[in-house]
């Protein structure tokens, strides 16, 4: 196969000229900005300065009301939810951030991953009968599910509603879920299409905690969101590269207990950057479901204990820290 460069078209002199002098950069940066779609004043300072305030209203996104309304309804029915979740390390730590922002101030919820070798990936028959065996009347789904139509209709008939929330690209035939988040959806208006499946699980309690004035209480989990987004290999522009950015600062400064422990065994000694997650936590996550369970890698995302406890906890999690010795 011939692979030949495509060069992109380099750009006006004069609007080099305009665009350098309004931001004070050099005429070479500025040339790179420009072939990056970056023309303004104002989009120049929104790319070298990452706001929070930058991320998009949650409620922009096809199904996020429906959603939202579905959670609350089952929190104040006190019904039984389970977040469901792919092994990947997109999956475990979706599965990890809405599990620990729910298990916060609603303890009736647990979470599940499907067995990479017995279930293979997706919704399986397996996780939607044994939710249906432990009385779960909402299952959330977070990087798996826009395929599901069948599984997602057999749930219903064993009383259990799904919101999907999944970034693959759907095909015609889209689940009669509750909601589906996933704005690769062609009727979808929300502004950014590339998040990865744990920045829709974000986007999902960005919703919630708004509707209770907790916004500020979700940027804890930044971090894991900075791992998916790196790991996933999704592109770190637009919402993503203000996520990421917020992520990497918490996973330097202040991570989960679990991403801690897990820098502490990679032997990290400087801050990480995007590379840095893709060549160290990434494929030590991922371990754990390939020689274990997936199960173990969220037990230590979600663990709120100290090192010493971090150790102890369980087979599973010991057995995705000791991951390190097979990479």
């Amino acid at each position: 196969m011939v692979r030949r460069w495509i060069y992109k078209n380099t750009p006006l002199a004069e609007d080099i000229d305009r665009l350098s002098k309004d931001i004070n950069v050099n005429r070479w940066l500025t040339a790179v900005l420009l072939q990056r779609g970056i023309g303004t004043f104002e989009s120049a300072r929104t790319f070298f300065r990452p706001s929070l305030e930058h991320l998009h209203d949650p409620f922009l996104m096809k199904g996020m009301q429906q959603a939202v309304d579905r959670i609350e309804k089952a929190i104040a029915l006190g019904e039984k939810i389970l977040i469901y979740g792919d092994y990947d390390v997109d999956g475990t730590t979706a599965v990890s951030l809405v599990y620990s922002y729910l298990d916060r101030f609603y303890p009736n919820c647990d979470f599940y991953i499907p067995d990479r070798h017995g279930e293979g990936y997706g919704v399986s028959e397996a996780g939607v009968r044994w939710a249906a065996e432990k009385d779960f009347t909402l299952v959330i789904a977070l990087d798996l599910g826009i395929k599901a139509s069948a599984l997602v209709h057999m749930a219903k008939g064993l009383g259990i509603d799904f919101i999907i929330c999944d970034h693959h690209l759907p095909d015609a035939n889209i689940p009669d879920a509750v909601a589906v988040l996933d704005p690769k959806q062609d009727d979808c208006a929300y502004p950014y299409k590339e998040l990865s499946g744990c920045g829709l699980g974000f986007k999902l309690i960005q919703a919630h905690a708004s509707r209770h004035g907790n916004s500020k209480d979700i940027e804890q989990y930044l971090d894991l969101v900075a791992v998916s987004i790196a790991s996933d290999i999704v592109p770190v522009t637009g919402e993503n590269r203000v996520l990421a950015h917020f992520g990497l600062k918490k996973l330097n400064e202040n991570p989960q207990p679990g991403l801690r422990a897990l820098k502490e065994i990679s032997g990290t000694k400087n801050d990480l950057d995007i590379s840095g997650i893709v060549f160290s936590l990434g494929p030590r996550i991922n371990a754990a479901g390939r020689i274990d369970h997936a199960r173990g890698a969220v037990k230590l995302l979600i663990t709120k204990s100290g090192r010493r406890q971090l150790r102890s906890r369980s087979k599973l999690m010991l057995t995705t820290i000791c991951a390190v010795n097979l990479i």
